[in-house]
């Protein structure tokens, strides 16, 4: 398949939206006990329980941490690190969230820095963030114990900082929700990316920590290639490096928040939720899924014998409409790369899916159905997805 002009930018910014080349080896691998789970489960080799297993995960912040370089180096602020150290611990245990791990969860992280550019005060900010996240996870009875972590002086590797994280668990296999489950007959419950959740300080645009990349490039304007070139990779050609037309401190079109505080948005978890959904309603749910990497072309990956039918999505939030408005980039390489308004998905019974939406407006999360499953019109089985906003419809299949 030919790339579409959005994903030739993608590329040409060392960028890849569907992963194609890495599934092309992973999905070739041994994938555990639950091969349908949306975490590799295996078995508990730290205990030698044959009850249990065990779960590990890695994941990061991404380039969300070059965000939060060009804030500090313009503002003097390390604060803004508190926000990069959540971002990279969520983006993992909303993934363990996916197979129903909601306590006991042992993170560690490892920070990669250019010591000039990264000193001690961001460093510290970045830990101390570390502590208030779990902190405010305990206090809503989701218990996630810090390992502790590493941090390496690597200035020839990064010119700034890259913040990482592993995740580590260890469950009854009883209670691992497994996606190989989902099937026709659904109803598919999205979880809003944005507003501001009980247990957020500030709103939130929605955006997470997938795509931005190209959302920083496709934002901010030329002042950031000049000025920072220690922020960006050398061989990506200059139209394509910060060639947007807003300063962080700009005010974002259509939202109380400036470009900034959109684009650096803490990732928000759905720990709590998931938390007392398992443990109110588990019987009525098939799946989870977390719409980070593939954003709403996730749940692709999920399932057999599925079609997934987006027809009742989230309108677009403000930071989303003004990425694509920058960038020219379709709607359909959008959806693949971004969230668009909902970040998390819960399939089950219809009948349950009121429920589902009552525990998440609970926490100040707006929920709605988005969607629901039918059986596929593959002849072969596989898994299909249509989305449908107003006249637009967009169909993806799984070998994109």
């Amino acid at each position: 398949m030919s790339e579409s002009p959005a994903e030739d930018r993608y590329s040409q910014r060392g960028v890849s939206s569907s992963k194609s080349e890495v599934h092309a080896v992973v999905d070739k691998l041994d994938h555990g006990l639950f091969p349908g789970a949306f975490c590799k489960v295996t078995e508990d080799s730290l205990t030698g329980n044959p009850d249990s297993c065990c779960v590990i995960h890695s994941d990061g912040a991404g380039t969300k941490s070059i965000l939060g370089y060009l804030h500090y180096r313009e503002t003097g602020d390390p604060g803004v690190f508190r926000g990069i150290a959540q971002d990279s611990i969520v983006m993992n245990v909303d993934d363990l969230a996916c197979i129903g791990v909601t306590e006991n969860i042992i993170i560690s992280s490892t920070v990669n820095r250019n010591a000039r550019n990264f000193p001690g005060e961001a460093l510290a900010a970045l830990i101390e963030g570390t502590e208030e996240f779990l902190a405010t996870m305990r206090s809503l009875g989701v218990e996630i114990i810090s390992g502790g972590g590493e941090t390496a002086d690597v200035g020839d590797l990064t010119g700034t900082v890259a913040v990482d994280s592993c995740a580590v668990a260890v469950m009854p296999r009883s209670q691992v929700l497994d996606n190989a489950n989902i099937g026709p007959g659904l109803a598919i419950v999205g979880l809003s990316s944005t507003g501001q959740a009980t247990y957020e300080n500030v709103e939130n645009s929605g955006i997470g920590s997938n795509g931005l990349t190209s959302a920083r490039h496709e934002m901010l304007s030329p002042h950031y290639r000049e000025t920072y070139p220690e922020t960006l990779d050398p061989h990506t050609p200059n139209e394509l490096a910060y060639c947007g037309p807003y300063r962080m401190n700009d005010t974002l079109p259509d939202s109380t928040l400036t470009v900034g505080q959109a684009l650096l948005s803490p990732t928000r978890t759905y720990l709590p939720v998931v938390k007392v959904l398992l443990a109110e309603m588990r019987h009525a749910i098939s799946g989870l899924v977390h719409c980070s990497g593939g954003g709403q072309t996730k749940c692709l990956r999920f399932g057999s014998g599925v079609k997934h039918v987006k027809d009742n999505l989230f309108p677009i939030p403000s930071l989303f409409r003004q990425i694509q408005r920058a960038s020219d980039t379709t709607d359909r390489e959008m959806h693949r790369v971004y969230n668009l308004g909902h970040r998390f998905e819960v399939f089950c019974e219809p009948k349950a899916a009121d429920d589902v939406i009552a525990v998440a407006n609970g926490f100040g999360i707006e929920a709605k159905v988005v969607g629901h499953t039918e059986p596929t019109e593959n002849e072969d089985g596989a898994n299909q997805l249509v989305i449908r906003r107003g006249e637009t419809e967009l169909a993806y299949a799984l070998d994109e």
